[in-house]
């Protein structure tokens, strides 16, 4: 048996992630979480060989998550991206980050299973509609446009700042300082040439990092 957590916010998609995968006899639900706090809590008391993971939860999001999660997990635990955000940026981060696959919530059924069988065995998947843009983007490097300078913490922190949370917000989640994170947030309108915390949504948005 496949042992999967799933992670998503949204209790009614964690229902339906559920139905889908109660279809195929070698996966083994065994636990949901709702947040960033939990998911860590549930891998350490259940143990999965799979963690299906939300980008945009409270808390920790899937990034900060995932980052905790592949700093510490055991040899056989994958994570398993599942999420809204059909976008090479996030896509590309988060697979050198250490996930091993990363679906967008609009595939089909047959696809998810897919995707976590292929994690298990070690391997990478990622969703049909992305894998042509970011196999260029690994082949071509990932210096070609001014998101591609950020860092994998700036990007976070953009990606929070663009969505109304706060500098104390974000530094509680990343759980560093206040002023590290107005440090980042300095770092990031400089390197975008960018002038306030508007521009940074409006970058965000421009470039697909938040939905419209």
């Amino acid at each position: 048996m496949i042992k999967i957590v799933i992670a998503d916010d949204h209790q009614l998609v964690r229902e339906g992630i559920k139905r889908i995968l109660a279809e195929e006899e070698e996966f083994e639900i065994v636990a949901e979480a709702s947040n960033g706090e939990q998911v860590i809590d549930m891998v350490r008391e259940h143990n999965p060989d799979v963690v299906l993971m939300d980008i945009t939860m409270p808390g920790f999001d899937g990034m900060e998550t995932t980052r905790r999660l592949i700093k510490n997990r055991t040899k056989t635990l994958r994570v398993v991206i599942l999420t809204m955000h059909a976008d090479e940026h996030y896509a590309a981060r988060l697979m050198r980050m250490g996930a091993t696959g990363y679906v967008v919530k609009d595939a089909a059924p047959s696809e998810l299973a897919e995707a976590i069988r292929t994690a298990h065995q070690g391997r990478r998947y990622v969703s049909t509609p992305l894998r042509d843009s970011l196999a260029l983007r690994f082949i071509e490097g990932l210096e070609d446009e001014p998101i591609d300078t950020l860092t994998d913490r700036e990007f976070q922190v953009l990606s929070r700042l663009a969505m109304g949370a706060t500098n104390r917000e974000i530094a509680d989640e990343l759980s560093v300082s206040v002023k590290t994170i107005d440090a980042h947030r300095l770092n990031l309108l400089a390197k975008l040439r960018l002038r306030n915390n508007s521009e940074l949504t409006k970058f965000a948005m421009q470039n697909g990092i938040i939905q419209v």
